[in-house]
């Protein structure tokens, strides 16, 4: 229910922050660059595991987008991940997230993203991205992945994180 609550509520709170963009001013194809944080919230796969109980995940993506238009681009991300666990933390993971961008109009962008692991996981993630704040020459963005895991003998694991950061 907390989770719920929480996604909704930064949604509605965030879609009267974005401000629409002129595409006549904007030449194609366009490059950008963004860096965030992402904290996974929630994993199912053959137990459910939430973050911040038994210990704390936490990813900092650095990626660039190549918009062939103003509808769609390419983006490759990378993702160093932090694990946090009795009184340790070391890098437990690095992704490499190749995808396809999709605008949705109105500050939204859809990523569709293959996913590689140097943990021998593999899989796909969507990405839900909203722009929240427009400025002169950068953005402030929150964003849902959902990645979707399978390989190196563990079962199917679906998580729900939550990202916010900076595109310039």
């Amino acid at each position: 229910m907390f989770l719920r609550f929480f996604f909704l509520s930064i949604f509605l709170c965030s879609t009267g922050f974005a401000y629409a963009q002129n595409q006549a001013t904007v030449t194609h194809p366009r490059v950008a660059a963004y860096v965030g944080i992402v904290h996974p919230i929630v994993t199912f796969s053959e137990h459910t595991t939430i973050n911040f109980k038994d210990n704390y995940i936490v990813g900092f993506p650095v990626g660039i987008n190549l918009w062939k238009s103003h509808k769609i681009g390419f983006s490759l991300e990378i993702v160093p991940h932090i694990l946090a666990e009795k009184a340790t933390s070391r890098m437990s993971n690095l992704l490499i997230h190749p995808g396809i961008l999709v605008s949705l109009g109105k500050g939204y962008t859809f990523a569709g993203r293959a996913a590689f692991e140097t943990t021998g996981r593999y899989g796909v993630t969507p990405v839900f991205n909203k722009v929240i704040k427009k400025n002169t020459n950068s953005n402030y963005y929150i964003a849902v992945p959902m990645p979707l895991r399978m390989g190196n003998n563990r079962p199917l694991s679906f998580t729900l994180g939550f990202q916010f950061g900076l595109s310039f």
